[in-house]
C-alpha cells in the first residue's frame, strides 16, 4: 500500500490538520523505462512550505488542490531502469510526500551514507546549508572582526549560518524563544551572546547591549517586530539579508511595521532578499565548502527528528511553534 498526503484545502492563519488528507491505494506501481521507483526514507518540513499552501503569487507556483504536497526527499531506490541510477542508491530532490513514487530521475542527486548521514542532505548538507552559506557571503559580504545578528538562529537555516559566521571570524549574536535554545547557540554552535526574544522585555535595548559595535550584519529568518528592533543598531554600510518571515507567514491582516527606508537611508544600508536557486551556480562550490568544513569538525548541526510518515504534517505545524531545534526532518 501507497500513503499520500494531498493538500485538502488551503490554510487560513495557522495550518492544522485538516488543510491535509491522507490517500492510499493499493495499486502497484510500475516503473517504465528512463524511470525508476522510490521509497522515501527522511522528509524535510520548511516554514516556506506555508507560502506554498496559499494561493498567492510567488517565486514558485502554489500547491494545486487535491494533490500532493512535496518537499526535498531523501529516498531510496528499490527498482531502476533509468541507467543512471541502480537499486539500492540513495536520492535527493523534490518529491512528493508518499511512501513510494516513481519518478525519471530529473532533478534528484546520488547522496552517500557513508560520507554522512543520510539526514544531513536535507539539512546542512542541502538546500538548508546552501542557504545559510550562499546567503551570507553573497549578500552579507562578511569580513572579519563584523558583528552579525541572527534572527531565528536556532533553527535549520539560523544555526549553520552563525557557525560559518564564527569560522569566518566574526562576532555571532542569535535571536532564539527559550533559554535552552539559547544555551545550544553559545555551548554547541559557538555564539557569542544569545537572546531570548520571548523574555525580553525590550528587544532593541537588548540587541544595542549584546551589540556595543553595532551590527554590520543581519539574517533574518523571521521578520516582524524582532527585525525591526534589529534596525536601531545598524551601522553604517550595515547588509540586511531576508531569508524568511516565520513571524507573519500566518497573519491573516497585512502586518504593521515601522518604516525601514529612513533607517536604510541614514546608514546607506543594503536589505536584499533571496531565494537559493539565485545562486544555483555556486552550489557545487558551496556544497564543497560545508562538506569540507563538516569533515574537520568545524561545522556542526542539530536535528529535530521525529518518526512516522504519518506525523508529516503535524511536524510542519510543530515548525510554527518553534518545536524545532535545529532542522526538522520526520524519519520514514
Amino acid at each position: 500500500m501507497t500513503k499520500t498526503i494531498i493538500l485538502n484545502n488551503r490554510p487560513e492563519g495557522k495550518p492544522t490538520l485538516s488543510n491535509f488528507e491522507f490517500v492510499d491505494t493499493d495499486k502497484t506501481l510500475t516503473v517504465s523505462e528512463g524511470e525508476i521507483l522510490l521509497e522515501a526514507a527522511y522528509v524535510s518540513v520548511d516554514p516556506y512550505l506555508r507560502g506554498r499552501m496559499s494561493d498567492a503569487k510567488s517565486y514558485v507556483p502554489p500547491f494545486k488542490l487535491n494533490e500532493p504536497v512535496h518537499s526535498g526527499v531523501v529516498a531510496k531506490v528499490l527498482e531502476s531502469k533509468n541507467e543512471k541510477f541502480q537499486a539500492g542508491d540513495y536520492v535527493s530532490g523534490m518529491l512528493n510526500w508518499s511512501t513510494q513514487q516513481v519518478s525519471n530521475g530529473e532533478g534528484l542527486n546520488k547522496v552517500d551514507s557513508e560520507k554522512a548521514p543520510l539526514s544531513t542532505y536535507l539539512g546542512v548538507l542541502g538546500m538548508t546549508g546552501l542557504t545559510a552559506y550562499l546567503g551570507l557571503t553573497e549578500i552579507g559580504k562578511p569580513k572579519k572582526g563584523e558583528t552579525i545578528v541572527i534572527s531565528g538562529a536556532a533553527g535549520a537555516v539560523g544555526s549553520v549560518v552563525g557557525q560559518i559566521a564564527k569560522i569566518l571570524g566574526l562576532r555571532v549574536i542569535g535571536i532564539a524563544g527559550t533559554d535552552e535554545k539559547i544555551e545550544m547557540l553559545k555551548n554547541k554552535f559557538g555564539f557569542d551572546e544569545g537572546i531570548n526574544y520571548n523574555t525580553t522585555t525590550d528587544m532593541t535595548s537588548a540587541i544595542a547591549e549584546a551589540a556595543p559595535n553595532g551590527v554590520d550584519v543581519y539574517f533574518d529568518n523571521v521578520g516582524g517586530p524582532i527585525s525591526d528592533a534589529v534596525l536601531f543598531s545598524i551601522n553604517q554600510f550595515a547588509r540586511i539579508i531576508i531569508c524568511g518571515a516565520i513571524s507573519v507567514y500566518n497573519e491573516t491582516e497585512l502586518p504593521k511595521s515601522i518604516s525601514v527606508q529612513p533607517f536604510l537611508v541614514k546608514n546607506s544600508a543594503l536589505m536584499q532578499g533571496f531565494i537559493v536557486s539565485n545562486y544555483a551556480e555556486k552550489f557545487p562550490e558551496a556544497m564543497q565548502k560545508l562538506a569540507g568544513w563538516l569533515a574537520e569538525d568545524k561545522l556542526t548541526y542539530t536535528e529535530t527528528i521525529v518518526e512516522g510518515f504519518d506525523n508529516i504534517p503535524q511536524a510542519f505545524i510543530d515548525l510554527f511553534e518553534g518545536k524545532n531545534k535545529g532542522k526538522m526532518i520526520v524519519k520514514i
